[in-house]
């Protein structure tokens, strides 16, 4: 619509995020800026905040405000580190409570990448390194590559389980899954 070409940068704003659409983008925008404009301005100054503060931790690429994150700098932690893909992955782990050691981001396999994350190994005396990368064929490729650069240092490797989702029947579950879960398949006792 003409005339409200502010309005229609905020919606094209909006779509431009990631599973957000034209419409619900147009819902975003009418809410923010008509029907809850405190929230409107609430959200724009939390953003602008977030970022001018949030940056990656230098030891390991999670998300925080300062050089280090609180999880590094924490010497209670498990003598674990668990290689994600991403920093949301740390996000997602961590509000799950179900992992209570380090964590390594590993968005590229290049030296400077591998060279950071041996140093974390050496520096806070880790015993295993646990991935927790989405399943695929690039994935295994990826994790032998690792091991093999971090073969020397004398550490135990394992991975997250992987199989067929809770609920799902096997007609919908793709070939790698099936394969996975068969091969490592749980005894019953």
């Amino acid at each position: 619509m003409k005339n409200i070409e502010k309005f229609n940068e905020l919606v094209s704003v909006f779509a431009s995020l990631p599973t957000i659409g034209k419409k619900t983008a147009m819902r975003l925008a009418y809410h923010v800026s008509i029907k809850d404009p405190l929230l409107g301005l609430k959200l724009a100054y939390n953003i602008e905040e977030s970022v001018k503060t949030i940056k990656k931790c230098t030891q390991c690429g999670a998300l925080c405000e300062d050089e280090l994150c609180p999880i590094c700098i924490n010497e209670h932690r498990n003598k674990i580190i668990c290689i994600v893909q991403s920093p949301k992955d740390i996000l997602i782990l961590e509000d799950s409570g179900s992992f209570e050691g380090y964590y390594f981001v590993l968005e590229n396999s290049d030296e400077e990448c591998i060279e950071r994350l041996k140093n974390m190994i050496i520096n806070k005396n880790i015993n295993e390194v646990f991935f927790a990368f989405t399943q695929g064929l690039n994935t295994d490729a990826l994790i032998f590559f690792i091991e093999e650069k971090l073969k020397d240092l004398k550490i135990h490797f394992s991975q997250i389980a992987q199989g067929i989702p809770s609920g799902v029947s096997l007609e919908n579950v793709d070939f790698i899954s099936l394969h996975k879960a068969i091969n490592h398949r749980t005894k019953l006792d």
